[in-house]
C-alpha cells in the first residue's frame, strides 16, 4: 500500500472541509431565507368573547383556547377596560379540566366600551407565548390600554437560550458518545477530554437554562437570571424540575467518569479479568441508567410529552436522543484519536463501525414516527416551518449516512489487513520510539539552552522542536493511505454533525407541522367567531351577611347560556372590598314551583379563591326558577338567599 506524506494530504483535508462547508452553508441558507422567526408551540384558535367581538351585556368570564396544553400564572390573562384599569378577578383557570383552556372572570356590572384581553401562557412543551385581542360591551370605544406583541420573551435572552440549549444538545452527544466509545472501542486521553468537556458542557448549559429559564417566560430582561423567587417559581413547574432532575443525574455521572477513565482503564492490564469484566458489567449499567434519565429530561418537558400518543413519543424520542449521542459523539471521539496520531486498532474502529450503524437504524426508525406525530400531513411538510426544517434535517441525514458509507469503505480496507495483533505490536513499539526520539529531543533542547547564550539560537532550537512534534504527529495521523482517508472521511461526517445539531435544536424551538395546520384551519373555518354566545347569560349580584363582620360580602351567580339544558354555573364571593374571598361552603339549589320540579343540587367545585362551578348542569326546561344560595362561613355562621331566575324566557 502506497503512503501520503503530510504535505499532501492537509491541502487535500482543507479542500475537503471547505467544500462540505461551503455546500452546507448554501443547503441551510437557501432553505431557511424567509423563514419566520421561531414559533412558540402553543397557539391560540379560540376566544369567548371573539376577537372584535360586541356582546349586549358583560360576560361572565373571557375564555381562551389553545392548539396544544398550556401552563397558567397569575397574571397569565388579564382584561383590562379603556382607561388600562385591570377587571379580571381571581386567578386564570383551565375549563373543564381541558389544558388546553384558559378563563378569567370578569368584575360584575362593568360599563359599556372596548376591553383589552391581553394574555401570556407557556406551552406544555417549555416555550412561552403572548398576545392580545379586544372585543366590546354595548359599542366599541377608544382604548387606553396597551396592546402587547406577540413576543413572548426579552430577545437578549431569547438568543442566549437558544444558544444554551444547542451547548446542551452538544455536551450530551460529547458524554454519551465519549463514554461508549471509551467503554468498548477504546479510551485515551482525548476522547476522555471529549467525553469529560461534554460533561462540564451539558452541566454548565442545565444550570444556565435554569437560570435563564423565569427571564425567558416571563419576558424579562437579562436581570431577571438574579430573581431568586423567580427560580423558586421555575422549580415548580414541568420544564424547572426536567432541568433540577438533569443536574442531579450529571452529579451521578461524575462518579461515573470518574470510574470509567480511572479504576476501568488501570485495569485494562490487570491479570484478574474476572473483576475487571464485573466492573464493565456495574459501568455498562450505570451508565445505561444514567444517560436514559439524562436524556428523559428532554423526552418529559418538550415536543414529545406534548400532543397526540405522549405516552408511545416520550420513549421513543429517549430512544432517538441515545442513538443520536452514540453516533454523533462517537464521531467525535474517533476524530478526536485519529488527529492526536494515537495508535488505534482496526478492531476498534471497527467496533464502532457496528455502533454507528446500528444507531442510524434507530435513528431512521424513531425518526419516521416522530416526523409523522409532529407534522401530520404532506401539506404540512412543505407549508409549515417545521416541516422545511425537518426537510433540511432530513438532507443532512442523507449526506451525512453518504460520507459514513465512504468510511465504512476505508474501515474495510484496515480489517482487510493482516495480523491484528502484531500490527498492535508494531505500532506499540513504534509508539515506544517515538516517546524516546522525543526524550532524546528534549535532553538536546535543554543542554543547547543551558550552554547558547544567543536568544536567537534558542528560539530556532524551540521552533525546530514544535516542527519535529508537528511532523511525528502528522506522520501517525496519515501514515498510511486507509488511515488517512478514514481521518478525512469521519473528519466530514463530523462537520455535517455539527450542523445536524444546530438545526435539530431549532426544530425544538419551532411549532410543530399539526399545530401550525390546526392554527390555519381554526382561522379559516372561523373557529373563534362560532364561540360567542347565542344569548345574554345571566349574572346575579346577592349580597350576604352570615353575623359576624367577617361573614358580610357579596356573592355572584352565573348561569351560562341560561338555556334548558346543559349550563355552566359560576359561584364567586367577594368581601365588602370587592376582593375574593373564600367562604367555608356555598351551596346552590334551583327550584321550578309551576312545575313542581326541584329543588335540585348543583355540584359545585371549588376551583379557586372565592370561585366556584358547576361545569355541567342540565336544567330540564325553561320558566321563572327559583335560585337559594347558602353560604356558611364558620361552623355554626351560615345564611340563605333567595331570588327569582327567568330561564329560556
Amino acid at each position: 500500500m502506497t503512503s501520503r506524506t503530510p504535505s499532501l494530504t492537509r491541502p487535500a483535508t482543507r479542500r475537503l472541509l471547505s467544500v462540505c462547508g461551503a455546500l452546507l452553508a448554501a443547503l441551510l441558507c437557501a432553505l431557511s431565507f424567509g423563514a419566520s422567526p421561531a414559533a412558540a408551540h402553543a397557539a391560540l384558535t379560540a376566544t369567548d368573547p371573539a376577537d372584535g367581538a360586541v356582546v349586549k351585556t358583560a360576560p361572565e368570564q373571557v375564555r381562551l383556547t389553545f392548539s396544544e396544553g398550556v401552563l397558567l400564572s397569575r397574571d397569565s390573562v388579564r382584561i383590562l377596560d379603556p382607561k388600562s384599569n385591570r377587571v379580571d378577578t381571581g386567578n386564570p383557570a383551565h375549563v373543564g379540566g381541558k389544558s388546553s383552556t384558559a378563563a378569567v372572570a370578569l368584575r360584575p356590572g362593568l360599563p359599556n366600551g372596548t376591553y383589552t384581553v391581553a394574555w401570556k401562557v407557556v406551552s406544555e412543551d417549555s416555550h412561552p407565548v403572548a398576545g392580545a385581542f379586544t372585543f366590546s360591551i354595548g359599542a366599541p370605544s377608544k382604548t387606553k390600554a396597551k396592546v402587547p406583541s406577540d413576543a413572548g420573551a426579552d430577545g437578549t435572552v431569547e438568543t442566549l437560550y437558544d444558544i444554551v440549549r444547542y451547548v446542551a444538545y452538544g455536551g450530551f452527544a460529547a458524554l454519551v458518545g465519549g463514554c461508549v466509545f471509551a467503554g468498548l472501542c477504546r479510551s485515551s486521553r482525548a476522547v476522555q477530554k471529549l467525553a469529560v468537556g461534554g460533561w462540564v458542557a451539558l452541566f454548565s448549559a442545565t444550570l444556565l437554562l435554569l437560570l435563564l429559564r423565569g427571564p425567558y417566560t416571563n419576558g424579562e430582561g437579562i436581570g431577571g437570571v438574579f430573581d431568586l423567587g423567580g427560580l423558586g417559581d421555575v422549580l415548580s413547574t414541568k420544564p424547572g424540575a426536567a432541568l433540577l432532575s438533569r443536574l442531579l443525574l450529571l452529579g451521578a455521572a461524575a462518579l461515573f467518569l470518574a470510574v470509567l477513565f480511572g479504576s476501568y482503564t488501570r485495569r485494562a492490564a490487570d491479570e484478574d479479568q474476572g473483576r475487571r469484566q464485573d466492573l464493565a458489567f456495574g459501568l455498562a449499567f450505570g451508565g445505561t441508567v444514567l444517560s436514559v434519565g439524562i436524556a428523559a429530561t428532554w423526552a418529559m418537558a418538550e415536543h414529545a410529552s406534548v400532543g397526540i400518543q405522549s405516552k408511545v413519543a416520550m420513549p421513543v424520542d429517549v430512544i432517538h436522543l441515545l442513538a443520536v449521542g452514540v453516533w454523533l459523539g462517537g464521531l467525535g471521539a474517533l476524530v478526536a484519536t485519529l488527529r492526536t496520531g494515537e495508535p488505534i486498532g482496526r478492531s476498534a474502529v471497527r467496533c464502532f463501525s457496528r455502533l454507528a450503524f446500528g444507531s442510524v437504524v434507530v435513528l431512521v426508525l424513531t425518526g419516521v414516527y416522530q416526523s409523522w406525530r409532529q407534522v401530520g400531513s404532506w401539506d404540512a411538510l412543505t407549508g409549515t416551518e417545521y416541516g422545511r426544517w425537518l426537510l433540511v434535517k432530513v438532507g443532512l441525514v442523507a449526506v451525512l449516512i453518504a460520507i459514513a458509507s465512504v468510511s465504512r469503505r476505508w474501515t474495510g480496507r484496515l480489517v482487510d489487513e493482516p495480523d491484528d495483533k502484531a500490527d498492535e505490536k508494531t505500532e506499540k513499539k513504534a509508539g515506544k520510539k517515538a516517546a524516546k526520539d522525543e526524550e532524546r529531543t528534549e535532553d538536546r533542547d535543554k543542554k543547547a539552552e543551558g550552554t547558547a547564550a544567543d536568544p536567537v539560537r534558542t528560539a530556532q532550537l524551540a521552533r525546530q522542536k514544535a516542527a519535529v512534534d508537528k511532523a511525528t504527529t502528522l506522520r501517525a495521523r496519515y501514515g498510511d493511505l486507509a488511515r488517512g482517508s478514514l481521518y478525512r472521511s469521519v473528519l466530514a461526517e463530523t462537520v455535517v454533525a455539527v450542523v445536524l445539531l444546530a438545526v435539530a435544536t431549532q426544530l425544538s424551538t419551532t411549532q410543530p407541522g399539526r399545530a401550525a395546520s390546526a392554527v390555519t384551519s381554526a382561522k379559516d373555518g372561523g373557529t373563534a367567531a362560532d364561540t360567542s354566545p347565542a344569548v345574554d347569560p345571566i349574572s346575579v349580584e346577592i349580597p350576604y351577611n352570615t353575623g359576624p363582620k367577617s361573614g358580610r360580602g357579596k356573592a355572584i351567580f352565573m348561569l351560562d347560556p341560561a338555556l334548558p339544558g346543559d349550563n355552566l354555573i359560576h359561584v364567586f364571593t367577594f368581601d365588602l372590598a370587592d376582593r375574593p374571598v373564600d367562604a367555608a361552603e356555598a351551596k346552590v339549589t334551583l327550584t321550578l314551583p309551576k312545575k313542581n320540579i326541584g329543588p335540585l343540587s348543583v355540584p359545585l367545585e371549588h376551583v379557586a379563591t372565592g370561585h366556584w362551578s358547576a361545569k355541567s348542569f342540565q336544567l330540564p326546561m325553561g320558566g321563572t326558577w327559583r335560585l337559594s344560595l347558602t353560604v356558611r362561613t364558620s361552623d355554626i355562621d351560615q345564611v340563605t338567599e333567595t331570588r327569582t331566575l327567568k330561564i329560556g324566557q
